[in-house]
């Protein structure tokens, strides 16, 4: 018997609704529902350096960097600049976001000052729009060059890790350590080091 075009378009789109839910069912699923954690919170869902490591790594500096004789004794607020933590691991880590958050914590302490290194281009850009002979700017408000503070100290830093496996046991140490260096006689003022030592367990399957 042989079935008419109609008959024929309407079991075609069938069978392609069918195919495409079947497609649907086996595809990665989408996450539709979210709430609010605390970032606070530590949950080792894998064997990767994460959120709560990146924090108390950073709780450690702060406070050391804070309590330094170099810095808490100062006169005045050293002038630091900081330079991105250097990731000496295999992993793929944020250093920047690690970098932010030591200098974030340490400016909100009063206790030193931080020159912006990475807007210098910027910044010259903009003295030469503020120079008197570009016209652009009211005199009284031009900023000019020459009155840029010079930085005191360099912070820099840099997190390696080490991994052994013995058995089913996986252990994993990290070690991030931040030197405070003095521009002037290229000394280093104040270091510290925080390590830490992580250790997981391998499932087994269809456990």
């Amino acid at each position: 018997m042989r079935m008419n075009r109609h008959s024929l378009t309407v079991n075609l789109l069938g069978i392609l609704a069918v195919l495409a839910m079947i497609a649907s069912g086996c595809g990665p699923r989408a996450f539709t529902k979210g709430e609010y954690d605390d970032p606070t919170r530590v949950e080792l869902l894998d064997d990767k350096f994460n959120e709560a490591d990146m924090q108390q790594m950073a709780d450690t500096v702060i406070k050391a960097m804070v309590a330094c004789d170099y810095v808490s004794k100062a006169p005045k607020a050293p002038v630091v600049i900081v330079e991105r933590v250097q990731n000496r691991t295999e992993e793929h880590i944020d250093t920047v976001s690690m970098t932010d958050k030591i200098r974030t914590a340490l400016i909100k302490s009063g206790k030193v000052r931080f020159v912006n290194k990475e807007e210098r281009a910027t910044l010259s850009e903009e003295y030469d729009y503020n120079s008197e002979s570009a016209g652009n700017v009211a005199g009284p408000t031009a900023k000019k060059r020459g009155k840029q503070i010079g930085a005191d100290y360099i912070l820099s830093g840099a997190l390696a890790t080490n991994i052994q496996q013995v058995g089913d046991d996986k252990f994993i140490y990290y070690k991030l350590t931040m030197n405070l260096t003095n521009m002037e006689q290229s000394t280093i003022d104040c270091t510290e080091e925080r390590e830490i030592r992580k250790k997981f367990r391998k499932r087994s399957v269809g456990l």
